[in-house]
């Protein structure tokens, strides 16, 4: 039995990682420390810690940590652990899209040219991101017509070369009609273009069509005119700030809301803006700006490839030094992270917060008119800010479990849904299911905002028709609450139909508004499902082994997989029971005794 104020005794006065788990162990949170002794007990303190650290400490069950040798070797490690595991209380970057890559693939004799979203460590070239994909296909296309390059994906060498070279649209290397040095010198000319030297092929173009125009080859002198305005468009792109001193700086602002918080990232390379990125960030209106800059830059760096120079913010971070360190050994190279005070530089960070408020602003408006109209169509006294969703899953009456998820401003909160294991109810009853499992929920939240629920929803719609909505109206009147409750009704395909009352008129809904609705009663659906498998699953493969203190389910594993089954491992020796990694002679010994 795992004893949180015991353990806390043992912890180190050394730098390390920190990991949090619950019931289910499950990782909920890493974190770092200078000290794992003081860093760990302040989260089991009666002092003064954010909204969200609450909720988090409320559903540790118990918590491990790895020594470091120090904290720039911790602060490696955290982010390792948090890109594996995605820990719901960690920070979690939501960005609003993928963007397209160029990629020159350098390092093969004859390189290829295309558009990719994935920018590996393959010693390839990338250029990008754009946010206009067409264009980016687009300047692809011209590339591909220009340069006569391969687009196989594999190199073969031929004796004759393949229907590309016959239509011109390849030079055939497979074949020996160009030697390695005249296509690498087609390769390094692309690649000029794509750095955003564009001046003299733009210049080549306007000769040529003025040319098609004279000889009357008008097909030709527009197909020339199209290629011309796309490398003009990706320009453009790439020339939204110009004539900066510094040539390769992300710069970072930030915007709050009551509800969100987003983050916007400016791209400058070759002293253009090349890209603006934003993500958006929820429940941390607790944390400080410093707090929330300092875990971005360890979440977006940490999957990056294509770092800056210097990295522009507004306010002086505390880790600054521990993550200049991380940055530098991440790029290979120096990596700074500055604060301007004056001039083009603090403008341009000053831009970044303006431009992240406008798009928080748009956000927001979106989500908001979302509810808005939600309230108008359900006829609420006020904006449905909190819905809660319900759904029942069992097989035959067996593992019947329930799902709540929940809808926050218009958005799906997953990490706020809550798994339910019924236990008043023996087989197949739906009704009766959902009464006992939103009886149960209420409970909690009655007079009080509670650290697991939160606060009591303003609206809760259940999975089901009349009866389910009966059940559920019954459960709040026994604890003398007032909530409107409606039904997501499905349609033959199982696809959802309708919102309903209970008076089972349903209820017409937007195309916008059915597609929230669609999502969330999915969403609601998937939770009930994969906690379901997951309790039949473990009863399936549930031995005598999950019995013995000391034996989890990667030992468990060991033991089956070295031995077979159950009852080889009763036939076998201490001795050799011992020899399985992690299974001390003592473990060994309660396996036999138990067995």
């Amino acid at each position: 039995m795992f004893c949180i104020e015991e353990e806390l005794k043992k912890l180190p006065n050394k730098p390390g990682v920190y990991i949090m788990r619950d019931k289910e162990n499950h990782i909920i949170y890493v974190g770092k420390a200078i000290s794992l002794k003081n860093r760990v007990r302040q989260y089991f303190r009666k002092n003064n810690k954010t909204k969200r650290i609450e909720n988090m400490v409320a559903l540790v069950d118990h918590f491990e940590y790895i020594v470091t040798d120090n904290e720039s070797e911790a602060l490696i490690l955290e982010c390792n652990l948090i890109k594996k595991n995605m820990p719901k209380f960690n920070v979690l970057l939501k960005d609003d899209k993928t963007y397209p890559y160029i990629k020159v693939t350098v390092k093969e004799d004859f390189p290829r040219v295309f558009t990719t979203r994935k920018v590996l460590n393959d010693g390839a070239r990338y250029f990008g991101p754009y946010a206009n994909t067409g264009a980016a296909n687009e300047m692809l296309d011209f590339i591909r017509t220009r340069y006569l390059i391969r687009q196989c994906k594999v190199f073969k060498s031929r004796t004759r070369p393949c229907l590309n070279y016959q239509i011109k649209k390849c030079s055939a290397p497979c074949s020996g009609k160009i030697s390695k040095e005249e296509y690498r010198e087609e390769i390094n000319q692309i690649i000029g273009l794509l750095e955003g030297k564009t001046t003299k092929v733009v210049k080549q173009l306007e000769e040529e069509i003025q040319k098609a125009a004279e000889k009357l080859e008008f097909e030709k002198a527009a197909s020339l005119r199209d290629k011309k305005f796309a490398i003009q468009r990706i320009t453009e792109e790439r020339q939204k700030v110009s004539n900066l001193s510094e040539n390769n700086i992300d710069v970072i602002g930030l915007a709050r809301s009551p509800f969100h918080i987003c983050l916007e990232l400016f791209l400058i390379r070759n002293s253009k803006m090349v890209e603006r990125r934003h993500y958006f960030l929820d429940d941390l209106q607790d944390e400080t700006d410093k707090e929330i800059i300092s875990n971005f830059l360890k979440q977006h760096y940490m999957n990056e490839l294509l770092f800056p120079n210097k990295i522009m913010i507004k306010e002086e971070i505390e880790d600054k030094e521990l993550l200049q360190e991380w940055l530098c050994q991440m790029a290979g190279r120096k990596v700074e992270i500055k604060t301007p005070q004056k001039g083009e530089k603090l403008k341009l960070v000053e831009m970044a917060e303006n431009n992240a408020q406008i798009t928080l602003a748009n956000k927001e408006k979106e989500k908001y008119q979302a509810v808005k109209e939600l309230q108008e169509i359900l006829h609420l006294k006020k904006v449905p800010r909190k819905i809660e969703g319900y759904d029942i899953s069992n097989l035959s009456g067996q593992f019947i479990v329930a799902s709540m998820c929940v809808m926050q401003d218009g958005e799906v909160k997953k990490y706020l849904s809550r798994n339910f294991k019924i236990k008043t109810v023996l087989g197949q009853d739906d009704p009766r299911c959902m009464h006992e499992v939103i009886l149960r929920r209420l409970k909690h939240s009655i007079g009080k905002i509670d650290k697991a629920f939160g606060s009591l929803p303003d609206v809760i719609f259940v999975d089901g028709g009349i009866t389910q909505i009966h059940a559920a109206k019954e459960a709040v009147a026994e604890l003398k609450l007032k909530l409107p409750i409606y039904g997501m009704v499905k349609d033959d395909k199982h696809s959802t139909r309708a919102l309903i009352n209970e008076n089972r008129e349903e209820i017409p809904l937007s195309e916008e508004l059915m597609k929230l609705i669609t999502y969330f009663q999915d969403c609601i659906h998937d939770k009930a499902i994969s906690y379901h498998r997951s309790l039949r699953d473990k009863e399936i493969t549930k031995s005598d082994l999950d019995n013995i203190v000391g034996i989890g389910e990667a030992k468990k594993n060991a033991l089956l997989k070295k031995f077979g089954s159950v009852a080889k491992i009763k036939e076998a020796s201490i001795e050799e029971i011992a020899k399985i990694s992690g299974i001390t002679l003592e473990l060994a010994e309660k396996i036999k005794e138990n067995l």
